[in-house]
Protein backbone atom coordinates (compact mmCIF):
# COMPACT_ATOMS: atom_id res chain seq x y z
CA UNK A 1 0.00 0.00 0.00
CA UNK A 2 1.22 3.65 -1.02
CA UNK A 3 0.70 6.62 0.95
CA UNK A 4 2.26 9.64 1.89
CA UNK A 5 3.93 9.99 4.76
CA UNK A 6 2.88 13.69 5.40
CA UNK A 7 -0.55 11.92 5.98
CA UNK A 8 0.71 10.32 9.00
CA UNK A 9 1.39 13.37 10.05
CA UNK A 10 -2.10 15.08 9.88
CA UNK A 11 -3.54 11.84 11.19
CA UNK A 12 -2.20 12.33 14.16
CA UNK A 13 -2.61 15.71 14.88
CA UNK A 14 -6.51 15.29 14.01
CA UNK A 15 -6.77 12.46 16.47
CA UNK A 16 -4.57 13.98 19.29
CA UNK A 17 -6.56 17.10 19.16
CA UNK A 18 -9.49 15.24 20.87
CA UNK A 19 -7.16 13.82 23.77
CA UNK A 20 -5.15 16.78 24.37
CA UNK A 21 -7.44 19.71 25.16
CA UNK A 22 -4.04 22.19 25.11
CA UNK A 23 -2.65 21.13 21.64
CA UNK A 24 -2.56 23.91 19.38
CA UNK A 25 -1.52 23.87 15.41
CA UNK A 26 -0.42 26.94 13.29
CA UNK A 27 -0.66 27.16 10.15
CA UNK A 28 1.42 28.94 7.75
CA UNK A 29 -0.38 28.65 4.00
CA UNK A 30 0.54 25.61 2.76
CA UNK A 31 -1.71 23.65 5.48
CA UNK A 32 -3.19 21.19 3.05
CA UNK A 33 -0.02 20.24 1.92
CA UNK A 34 1.11 19.71 5.55
CA UNK A 35 -1.85 18.04 6.29
CA UNK A 36 -2.69 20.12 9.06
CA UNK A 37 -5.85 21.45 7.82
CA UNK A 38 -7.41 18.23 8.88
CA UNK A 39 -6.77 19.53 12.65
CA UNK A 40 -7.64 22.98 11.17
CA UNK A 41 -11.61 21.18 10.08
CA UNK A 42 -12.23 19.62 13.74
CA UNK A 43 -10.64 22.41 16.31
CA UNK A 44 -10.77 25.43 14.12
CA UNK A 45 -10.80 27.17 18.00
CA UNK A 46 -7.42 25.73 18.15
CA UNK A 47 -6.14 26.68 14.76
CA UNK A 48 -4.17 29.48 13.74
CA UNK A 49 -3.14 30.53 10.32
CA UNK A 50 -0.21 32.97 9.78
CA UNK A 51 0.17 32.89 6.21
CA UNK A 52 3.75 32.88 4.61
CA UNK A 53 5.68 33.88 7.93
CA UNK A 54 7.65 31.17 9.21
CA UNK A 55 10.02 33.11 11.45
CA UNK A 56 6.94 34.55 12.79
CA UNK A 57 5.45 31.16 13.60
CA UNK A 58 8.24 30.02 15.16
CA UNK A 59 7.88 32.93 17.55
CA UNK A 60 3.91 32.52 18.24
CA UNK A 61 4.84 28.54 19.15
CA UNK A 62 7.37 29.62 21.64
CA UNK A 63 4.89 31.78 23.14
CA UNK A 64 1.85 29.62 23.21
CA UNK A 65 4.22 27.13 24.97
CA UNK A 66 5.28 29.83 27.35
CA UNK A 67 1.63 30.03 28.10
CA UNK A 68 1.07 26.26 28.67
CA UNK A 69 0.33 24.91 25.11
CA UNK A 70 1.57 22.27 23.38
CA UNK A 71 1.98 23.96 19.65
CA UNK A 72 2.75 22.44 16.50
CA UNK A 73 3.19 24.30 13.36
CA UNK A 74 4.77 22.41 9.53
CA UNK A 75 6.25 23.96 7.12
CA UNK A 76 8.41 22.84 4.04
CA UNK A 77 11.66 21.27 5.39
CA UNK A 78 13.77 23.51 3.50
CA UNK A 79 12.19 26.66 5.14
CA UNK A 80 11.85 25.52 8.82
CA UNK A 81 15.43 24.42 8.71
CA UNK A 82 16.79 27.70 6.98
CA UNK A 83 14.10 30.47 7.14
CA UNK A 84 13.35 30.44 10.74
CA UNK A 85 16.78 29.14 12.09
CA UNK A 86 17.48 32.07 14.12
CA UNK A 87 14.18 32.27 16.18
CA UNK A 88 13.90 28.38 16.53
CA UNK A 89 17.53 28.36 18.05
CA UNK A 90 17.07 31.63 20.31
CA UNK A 91 13.27 31.43 21.41
CA UNK A 92 12.72 27.54 21.25
CA UNK A 93 15.92 25.55 21.98
CA UNK A 94 17.13 28.62 24.36
CA UNK A 95 14.53 28.02 26.43
CA UNK A 96 13.79 24.72 25.74
CA UNK A 97 10.62 24.66 25.19
CA UNK A 98 7.97 21.85 23.93
CA UNK A 99 7.14 23.45 20.23
CA UNK A 100 6.79 20.47 17.18
CA UNK A 101 8.44 21.16 14.41
CA UNK A 102 6.65 19.27 11.15
CA UNK A 103 9.40 19.33 8.48
CA UNK A 104 7.50 18.29 5.20
CA UNK A 105 8.70 17.85 1.54
CA UNK A 106 12.24 15.88 2.48
CA UNK A 107 14.11 14.70 0.22
CA UNK A 108 15.08 14.53 -3.52
CA UNK A 109 11.88 12.42 -3.53
CA UNK A 110 9.98 16.12 -3.53
CA UNK A 111 10.26 15.38 -7.19
CA UNK A 112 8.78 18.40 -9.31
CA UNK A 113 8.90 21.33 -6.98
CA UNK A 114 13.17 20.94 -7.38
CA UNK A 115 16.24 22.45 -5.72
CA UNK A 116 14.34 25.33 -3.97
CA UNK A 117 11.19 23.63 -2.20
CA UNK A 118 13.63 19.72 -1.62
CA UNK A 119 14.82 19.67 1.91
CA UNK A 120 18.42 18.30 1.94
CA UNK A 121 20.06 19.77 4.72
CA UNK A 122 17.55 20.24 7.24
CA UNK A 123 18.87 16.87 9.24
CA UNK A 124 22.09 18.25 9.95
CA UNK A 125 20.98 22.20 10.44
CA UNK A 126 18.55 20.49 13.30
CA UNK A 127 20.65 17.83 14.88
CA UNK A 128 23.33 20.88 15.73
CA UNK A 129 20.92 22.49 17.82
CA UNK A 130 20.88 22.10 21.61
CA UNK A 131 17.91 20.55 23.38
CA UNK A 132 16.25 19.37 19.39
CA UNK A 133 15.13 16.22 19.05
CA UNK A 134 15.36 14.94 15.44
CA UNK A 135 13.04 12.45 14.10
CA UNK A 136 12.83 10.89 10.71
CA UNK A 137 10.34 8.01 10.33
CA UNK A 138 9.84 5.91 7.54
CA UNK A 139 6.36 5.28 6.19
CA UNK A 140 2.84 7.10 7.02
CA UNK A 141 2.21 4.62 10.02
CA UNK A 142 5.24 5.22 11.83
CA UNK A 143 5.08 9.21 11.12
CA UNK A 144 1.51 8.72 12.35
CA UNK A 145 3.49 7.20 15.76
CA UNK A 146 6.49 9.61 15.64
CA UNK A 147 4.04 12.68 15.48
CA UNK A 148 2.17 10.92 18.84
CA UNK A 149 5.48 10.44 20.44
CA UNK A 150 7.06 14.03 19.64
CA UNK A 151 3.84 15.69 21.26
CA UNK A 152 2.71 13.31 24.01
CA UNK A 153 6.78 12.14 25.44
CA UNK A 154 9.31 14.36 24.07
CA UNK A 155 9.68 17.69 26.72
CA UNK A 156 12.00 20.00 24.95
CA UNK A 157 11.45 21.04 20.94
CA UNK A 158 10.88 18.60 18.47
CA UNK A 159 12.24 18.51 15.05
CA UNK A 160 9.42 15.22 12.93
CA UNK A 161 10.68 15.03 8.96
CA UNK A 162 8.77 13.79 6.52
CA UNK A 163 8.09 13.31 2.87
CA UNK A 164 5.42 14.50 -0.19
CA UNK A 165 4.92 11.87 -2.03
CA UNK A 166 3.43 8.42 -1.98
CA UNK A 167 5.51 5.99 -0.47
CA UNK A 168 5.26 2.14 0.79
CA UNK A 169 3.91 1.86 4.01
CA UNK A 170 5.19 -1.19 5.33
CA UNK A 171 4.95 -0.71 8.87
CA UNK A 172 1.98 -1.22 11.24
CA UNK A 173 0.32 0.96 13.89
CA UNK A 174 1.04 -1.93 15.93
CA UNK A 175 4.66 -1.50 16.34
CA UNK A 176 6.80 -0.12 19.10
CA UNK A 177 8.34 3.47 18.59
CA UNK A 178 10.42 4.50 21.41
CA UNK A 179 12.23 7.88 20.90
CA UNK A 180 16.01 7.19 20.84
CA UNK A 181 15.63 3.65 20.20
CA UNK A 182 16.62 2.48 16.21
CA UNK A 183 14.27 -0.72 15.12
CA UNK A 184 16.14 -3.38 13.74
CA UNK A 185 13.91 -5.10 10.38
CA UNK A 186 16.38 -7.49 9.09
CA UNK A 187 19.16 -9.59 10.88
CA UNK A 188 22.22 -10.13 8.99
CA UNK A 189 26.06 -10.76 9.84
CA UNK A 190 27.95 -9.83 6.23
CA UNK A 191 27.06 -5.90 6.50
CA UNK A 192 24.74 -3.46 8.03
CA UNK A 193 22.82 -1.13 6.76
CA UNK A 194 21.41 2.22 8.37
CA UNK A 195 18.89 4.01 6.89
CA UNK A 196 16.33 6.74 7.70
CA UNK A 197 12.80 8.07 6.23
CA UNK A 198 11.87 6.67 2.73
CA UNK A 199 15.42 5.30 2.36
CA UNK A 200 14.51 2.87 4.95
CA UNK A 201 12.15 0.86 2.40
CA UNK A 202 15.08 1.00 -0.21
CA UNK A 203 17.60 -0.74 2.37
CA UNK A 204 14.90 -3.38 3.03
CA UNK A 205 14.47 -3.99 -0.32
CA UNK A 206 18.56 -3.70 -1.49
CA UNK A 207 19.31 -6.82 1.88
CA UNK A 208 17.02 -9.04 0.02
CA UNK A 209 18.22 -8.61 -3.28
CA UNK A 210 22.30 -8.67 -1.52
CA UNK A 211 20.83 -12.19 -0.15
CA UNK A 212 20.31 -13.63 -3.23
CA UNK A 213 23.64 -13.56 -3.96
CA UNK A 214 24.64 -15.02 -0.47
CA UNK A 215 25.31 -11.49 1.40
CA UNK A 216 23.31 -11.56 4.46
CA UNK A 217 22.76 -7.89 5.61
CA UNK A 218 21.33 -6.20 9.21
CA UNK A 219 18.87 -3.47 8.56
CA UNK A 220 18.52 -0.69 11.01
CA UNK A 221 15.42 1.70 10.81
CA UNK A 222 16.78 4.74 12.65
CA UNK A 223 13.92 6.84 12.98
CA UNK A 224 15.28 8.67 15.92
CA UNK A 225 18.20 10.53 14.35
CA UNK A 226 19.02 12.81 17.78
CA UNK A 227 19.52 11.37 20.12
CA UNK A 228 21.15 8.35 18.40
CA UNK A 229 20.83 4.91 19.21
CA UNK A 230 24.79 4.50 19.90
CA UNK A 231 24.28 1.30 22.01
CA UNK A 232 22.59 -0.79 18.92
CA UNK A 233 25.01 0.80 16.09
CA UNK A 234 28.12 -0.03 17.92
CA UNK A 235 26.98 -3.90 18.76
CA UNK A 236 26.12 -4.00 14.84
CA UNK A 237 29.17 -3.06 14.07
CA UNK A 238 30.83 -5.31 15.95
CA UNK A 239 28.62 -8.31 14.84
CA UNK A 240 29.41 -7.08 10.93
CA UNK A 241 32.13 -5.44 10.65
CA UNK A 242 30.83 -2.54 8.30
CA UNK A 243 28.61 -0.07 8.21
CA UNK A 244 26.50 1.55 5.07
CA UNK A 245 24.29 4.60 5.84
CA UNK A 246 21.53 5.85 3.99
CA UNK A 247 19.35 8.80 3.58
CA UNK A 248 17.70 11.88 1.72
CA UNK A 249 20.10 14.26 2.58
CA UNK A 250 23.36 15.92 2.03
CA UNK A 251 26.20 12.97 2.64
CA UNK A 252 27.65 16.34 5.29
CA UNK A 253 25.96 16.55 8.68
CA UNK A 254 23.33 13.73 8.28
CA UNK A 255 22.62 10.45 9.54
CA UNK A 256 25.79 9.09 7.92
CA UNK A 257 27.89 11.89 9.92
CA UNK A 258 25.70 11.26 12.85
CA UNK A 259 26.94 7.41 12.34
CA UNK A 260 30.33 8.26 11.63
CA UNK A 261 30.94 10.63 14.64
CA UNK A 262 29.49 7.70 17.23
CA UNK A 263 31.85 4.83 15.55
CA UNK A 264 34.66 7.03 14.96
CA UNK A 265 34.84 7.40 18.65
CA UNK A 266 33.60 4.02 19.70
CA UNK A 267 34.46 1.43 17.32
CA UNK A 268 35.88 2.00 14.09
CA UNK A 269 34.73 -0.10 11.34
CA UNK A 270 34.54 0.14 7.53
CA UNK A 271 31.91 2.43 6.31
CA UNK A 272 30.36 4.30 3.29
CA UNK A 273 27.57 7.02 3.50
CA UNK A 274 24.92 7.13 0.62
CA UNK A 275 23.36 10.13 0.31
CA UNK A 276 23.27 13.49 -1.75
CA UNK A 277 26.72 14.17 -2.96
CA UNK A 278 27.22 17.67 -1.93
CA UNK A 279 24.78 18.93 -5.01
CA UNK A 280 21.69 20.53 -5.19
CA UNK A 281 18.77 18.86 -6.47
CA UNK A 282 16.37 19.65 -9.35
CA UNK A 283 13.11 18.86 -10.96
CA UNK A 284 11.99 15.26 -11.96
CA UNK A 285 10.04 12.30 -11.19
CA UNK A 286 10.86 11.20 -7.89
CA UNK A 287 12.25 7.78 -8.94
CA UNK A 288 14.04 9.00 -11.56
CA UNK A 289 15.93 11.82 -9.11
CA UNK A 290 16.48 8.48 -6.85
CA UNK A 291 18.57 6.74 -9.69
CA UNK A 292 20.08 9.68 -10.59
CA UNK A 293 21.96 10.71 -7.92
CA UNK A 294 22.47 7.11 -6.62
CA UNK A 295 20.09 6.36 -3.94
CA UNK A 296 18.16 3.74 -5.17
CA UNK A 297 18.66 0.01 -4.77
CA UNK A 298 20.91 -1.23 -7.67
CA UNK A 299 23.72 1.62 -6.30
CA UNK A 300 22.73 0.71 -2.68
CA UNK A 301 23.72 -2.88 -3.46
CA UNK A 302 26.74 -2.17 -5.23
CA UNK A 303 28.13 0.29 -2.38
CA UNK A 304 27.46 -2.76 -0.29
CA UNK A 305 29.67 -5.17 -2.31
CA UNK A 306 32.71 -2.68 -2.40
CA UNK A 307 32.29 -1.89 1.37
CA UNK A 308 32.51 -6.16 2.29
CA UNK A 309 35.46 -5.88 0.65
CA UNK A 310 37.08 -3.41 2.45
CA UNK A 311 36.97 -5.66 5.98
Amino acid sequence: MLKPTRFGFGEALRDLGEEIQNLVVIGLDISSSVCVNWFAEKFPERFFSLGIAEQNAAVVAAGLALEGFIPVFSTYGVFAASRCLDQIRVSVCYNDLHVVIGGAHAGISVGPDGATHQALEDIAVMRSLPRMTVLSPCDANQTYLATRAAIKEVQGPVYVRFGREAVPNFTTLEDSFIVGKAQPLRKGKDITLVATGHMVYYALEASKALSKMGIEASVLNFHTIKPLDEETLVKEAQKTGCVLTVEEHQIYGGLGSAVAECLGQQYPVPMKIIGMPDTFGESGRPEELLIKYGLHISNIVNEAINLIKRK
